[in-house]
């Protein structure tokens, strides 16, 4: 499984890529904190209805645009067609101008309808007409990131992200501060709350879009020079161009808005149908001003969301970003190979990023669901048996996002762009049906949704894997990507356990005792990893800083 280290150079642009994604994960869930002790579980409630609404717009009109237009320029440019290329980029960016201020309009003057018809839920209109001119942001966004991707560079899209984040985080607090001070008397006070967080966003993809056209004008000299250098004869037409974009973007809008219409679905189906249920004993504990026996009401129901969303979803979402980011840069990757018909490195660039993933994905679920409450404790404190109840049955979602995101993008990179589709409609299907039924006859309420959430991610793995053995002819080796790292995961979940145990009764301190536990948990996994075999030298060798990596291990007998 020896591989030349440029083979691999997907693998260090995606780790690149899954470092900033991780630190923009981190830097939600930091600001998330204070952001939620101002507005509550109500107000960030609000603010997760709100943006899955703008998630789903942005999926149907310039969600996919980044991945579309890193396919179509990564082929190009393996064959050094650099002005077709060059006029993929034009034509992308056109068309997400008129599409994204479409979709920005249309959710702004639609904002009143989707929250009280959609959703139930009038107070949701103003962080929703808030966000919707990020729309059109993120469109333009999208198009310089997908151009630099094509090149084989995730670094503009890494540092635009932080960037990003950043400045969402120091917006989003301090307008959700300034205007449920400036509100507090209004009945209204929760969406003022999280109309301040979508502002966040507003401003944060301004900013993003500020740098990446920096970069543009920096890259322009190099641009130049590459087009000059074509020898291409053949020039594509934009209209042509444009018939490629539709042909890439449809079947990857449609994958998407399947994979995430659920969270939509989930807002809806729970509002709706948690409306005209009693209130369970476990639900009463976070509410109040309510007690079990009575009906849920619209603020209860609230609390739930903001719990699900916030606390779990958010948390449980960190992990996959490393997923997402590998996945991301395995498109470019395997498109560019498939553009030259190297059946042999498609395959091994598959074993490697889904190895990858689930070297990571495997111990964040153990982790998180072993420390689940503690964690809570020390990112929300306050928070109740339930949060962490939602967080320890859900965990294991991160492993099976993890690698049916990873192996949704190797079928798009290898050009089987319905097949995903399919599998998330069938997915979705099942997830609606079982949501239903939980949520109608089951007392479960909130634990439905995380229940409906793992199942979901489950079946799409599945239908994905047997869709890559079918079309790529391929294996997975299974031993050392899946077996190895769960007993790795396994035994550092039971010393973690007592660790934290021990330190808090030594110290007190639970976020002292949770600190040390990762820390120490991170070290025991990897020792357990090297010293089973689960990785070798050679593997570390293709990582970035890996001639670092292992001198540190060999420093410390972890490696010999």
């Amino acid at each position: 499984m020896g591989a030349d280290k440029r083979e691999n150079q997907f693998l260090i642009q995606g780790s690149i890529l899954a470092a900033a994604s991780l630190l923009v994960r981190i830097i939600g869930l930091i600001y998330r904190i204070p952001m939620t002790r101002i507005i509550g579980d109500e107000g960030m409630g609000l603010y997760t209805i709100a943006f899955e609404l703008y998630s789903i717009t942005l999926i149907l009109s310039t969600y996919s645009l980044p991945l579309a237009v890193s396919k179509l320029v990564a082929a190009k440019n393996s064959n050094r067609e650099y002005r077709n290329s060059y006029r993929i980029f034009i034509t992308a960016m056109g068309f997400a101008f008129v599409v994204g201020l479409i979709a920005s309009l249309i959710l702004f003057f639609g904002a009143d309808f989707f929250a009280s018809v959609v959703n139930n839920d009038p107070n949701a209109a103003l962080p929703i007409k808030v966000l919707a001119p990020t729309l059109f942001v993120f469109s333009i966004m999208g198009v310089f990131r997908g151009f630099y991707q094509g090149k084989n560079t995730m670094i503009p899209t890494a540092i635009s992200q932080v960037i990003e984040q950043i400045v969402n985080a120091v917006i989003s607090v301090l307008a959700a501060y300034l205007l449920m001070n400036n509100f507090s008397a209004s009945e209204h006070l929760a969406a003022y709350g999280a109309a301040g967080g979508t502002l966040g966003t507003l401003i944060g993809a301004i900013s993003g879009l500020l740098f990446l056209w920096f970069v543009y004008i920096i890259y322009r000299p190099v641009l130049r020079k590459q087009l000059r250098s074509d020898r291409n004869p053949y020039m594509d037409s934009y209209k042509d161009i444009l018939k490629m974009l539709a042909v890439t973007i449809s079947p990857i809008i449609l994958s998407q808005t399947v994979y995430h219409i659920s969270g939509v679905v989930d807002n809806a189906m729970f509002t709706n149908i948690m409306a005209t249920k009693e209130v369970t004993y476990f639900d009463s504990t976070v509410f109040s001003n309510a007690v079990p026996g009575s009906l849920y009401s619209a603020e209860n129901i609230r609390i739930l969301l903001g719990i699900y969303s916030n606390k779990y979803r958010n948390l449980s979402n960190i992990p996959v970003a490393i997923a997402t980011a590998i996945g991301t840069a395995t498109i470019t990757s395997i498109t560019a190979a498939m553009a030259k018909g190297l059946d042999g490195v498609i395959r091994y660039k598959t074993h490697v990023a889904v190895k990858f993933n689930m070297i990571i994905a495997i111990p964040a679920a153990v982790g998180m669901g072993v420390l689940a409450y503690p964690i809570l404790q020390m990112l929300f404190p306050g928070s109740h048996q339930l949060d962490a109840n939602y967080l320890r049955l859900g965990a294991v979602a991160i492993v099976f996002y993890s690698l049916s995101t990873v192996t949704t993008s190797i079928l798009q990179g290898i050009n089987r762009l319905k097949t995903p589709v399919i599998n998330s409609a069938i997915s979705l299907a099942f997830h609606v049906a079982l949501l239903f039924l939980l949520l109608k006859y089951t007392s479960l309420s909130g634990y439905a949704l995380v229940i409906c959430n793992v199942t979901f991610a489950l079946v799409v793995c599945v239908l994905n894997w047997l869709s890559l053995e079918k079309y790529l002819s391929y294996k997975q080796e299974i031993i050392k990507t899946f077996v190895i790292p769960t007993v790795s995961a396994g035994i550092m979940g039971v010393a973690i356990y007592f660790i934290h145990l021990g330190l808090y009764k030594w110290t007190s301190s639970n976020t002292f005792a949770t600190i040390v536990s990762v820390f120490i948990g991170i070290v025991i996994y990897f020792a357990l990893l090297i010293f089973m075999k689960g990785v070798e030298e050679e593997e570390l060798e293709n990582l970035p800083r890996g001639n670092l990596i292992i001198r540190i291990l060999r420093w410390a007998h972890i490696l010999r």
